[in-house]
């Protein structure tokens, strides 16, 4: 624990502050990890943090706050223990896609139409709510999120212009985005070969990928097993691409099936 969370003082006054709230206060300094904010409310030390990405989605950090300017802002998160309020200047500029992400709950369907592929990820014009002030979707998929099958590019899932539904995991208050997943509206490939497998079976795969510690075999479509350098032959095995090559089909036994991790064990020479 750090100084500031040994402060009784400090404590007292964090332990008022709830996420939410609207603080207001004095720019003290400004940094490349951005403002510090003097509170009302504790004149003896800058409380207040605003990241970098939470100033504004528009501009810079040094283009929204000058030192000894009044700001207003939205808490957060609130660290007792490392005495900071973390505020979003970015909350109080777009007050309205503020409110509607909000009101968001994990698990909610929401509707759109993917208006840009990244490298980053998928952005996604939701039917409901205001529109982003620079991103061109509020809604935002991550590559994990995408699909349960394997899948080299994002425009193998969607293209721009397609119509998704989705569901609702988390409000980004960095970004200003509603993170969602596609893959969550269909059901989960490995649980419903986990119910239909068992410890001991042989199974016939493809193998998908070479790494140093094994391969990776494809036994269903969106289900993929490790099969370690030890199981793949019956001798000692120097290197994967002596045994085996992306694409060959083998037959494997199943070793583990770990739910939980989504994890599935195989063994080459034990089929």
């Amino acid at each position: 624990m750090g100084e500031a969370s040994a402060d009784p003082a400090i404590r007292r006054f964090l332990a008022t502050i709830r996420v939410g709230d609207l603080c207001a206060g004095t720019v003290v300094e400004v940094t490349r990890s951005g403002p510090s904010v003097l509170l009302d409310g504790f004149e003896e030390r800058p409380l207040g943090v605003v990241g970098s990405l939470d100033a504004s989605w528009r501009r810079r950090s040094a283009e929204v706050a000058v030192v000894g300017q009044r700001i207003t802002a939205e808490v957060i998160a609130v660290d007792l223990d490392a005495g900071r309020v973390w505020l979003s200047m970015a909350a109080t500029e777009n007050p309205e896609l503020w409110a509607f992400l909000k009101r968001l709950r994990r698990g909610e369907v929401l509707a759109g139409t993917v208006a840009a592929i990244e490298r980053f990820g998928v952005f996604v014009a939701l039917d409901e709510g205001p529109g982003h002030p620079v991103y061109p979707g509020v809604g935002f998929i991550t590559y994990p999120e995408l699909s349960w099958r394997r899948f080299e590019a994002a425009s193998e899932v969607v293209e721009i212009g397609r119509r998704v539904s989705c569901e609702f995991l988390q409000f980004d208050t960095s970004n200003g985005e509603a993170r969602l997943s596609l893959k969550a509206m269909r059901p989960d490939p490995f649980l419903e070969f986990a119910d239909r497998v068992t410890v001991g079976q042989t199974l016939r795969g493809r193998v998908t990928k070479l790494v140093p510690f094994g391969v990776f075999v494809q036994v269903e479509d969106g289900v993929e097993g490790l099969v370690r350098l030890a199981e793949l032959a019956s001798e000692p095995v120097a290197a994967v691409e002596d045994v085996v090559n992306v694409g060959d089909e083998v037959p494997v036994t199943v070793m583990d099936v770990d739910r939980g991790r989504h994890r599935l064990v195989l063994s080459r020479r034990r089929a």
